[in-house]
């Protein structure tokens, strides 16, 4: 009954272009297709020496890109059911495409820890947590971000590698976990692709056999 109430007084609507949709969460059929681009990412012949292959499901923009932010810094639950939907359109896609291992553990690219209490969360956990779920894929916390580092924002590539060299580890307790395993190394966005490349080399420094990344967009194309 809640349901049917709040339905009538606050009808679904597709983020992107708020025409009416049939469930909280839906998007219209034009602005999914829009915001779905499942792709393999350039990296470079560095970054192929931990990374294996790196995929983004959607593009840096428009709806997908206002969802992630609103997640992110204005701490918006509510776009969660949205990224839900959109995770499962293109999830076959994804799993189609990419060489992902049939057995991976999850795992997300790390904040720093003051970082993440001042926010409340991880958003990278947040938006596949329920999805990796019903792939039964394990998500674990792996990696820890060892030092405090400059938003990225606005730093050339160069600057970011070292801004972040050496920012990542597997600490020593963890290390058996990551031993001989694929890691699907997790990220909401993939801009340059330094922290995952970062992340990547701590994990295959820890050993990992192999590292696949996804982002949830990037503005790569």
């Amino acid at each position: 009954m809640f349901d049917i109430l709040l339905n009538f007084l606050f009808p679904p609507r597709c983020p992107a272009c708020e025409r009416y949709v049939e469930v909280r969460g839906g998007w219209c059929a034009a602005c999914l297709a829009k915001a779905a681009a499942v792709r393999r990412l350039r990296t470079t012949v560095e970054e192929r020496d931990t990374i294996a292959e790196a995929w983004a499901l959607g593009i840096y923009e428009g709806a997908l890109r206002d969802l992630v932010r609103h997640l992110k810094y204005q701490k918006k639950m509510d776009a969660l059911p949205y990224l839900q939907t959109f995770l499962h359109a293109v999830e076959e896609d994804f799993f189609r495409a990419a060489d992902v291992s049939p057995h991976p553990v999850a795992v997300p690219v790390p904040l720093f820890a003051a970082k993440e209490k001042k926010r409340g969360f991880n958003q990278t956990e947040l938006i596949f947590k329920d999805w990796l779920k019903e792939h039964a894929i394990p998500m674990e916390r792996l990696l820890v971000r060892t030092r405090a580092t400059k938003p990225q924002y606005g730093l050339s590539k160069e600057e970011r590698r070292e801004n972040l060299r050496g920012a990542f580890s597997v600490p020593a307790e963890k290390q058996q976990d990551v031993r001989g395993r694929d890691v699907l190394l997790l990220d909401d966005i993939y801009t340059t692709g330094v922290t995952c490349a970062e992340c990547a080399r701590a994990l295959k420094k820890a050993g990992a056999r192999r590292v696949v990344v996804l982002a949830l967009t990037s503005g790569q194309k």
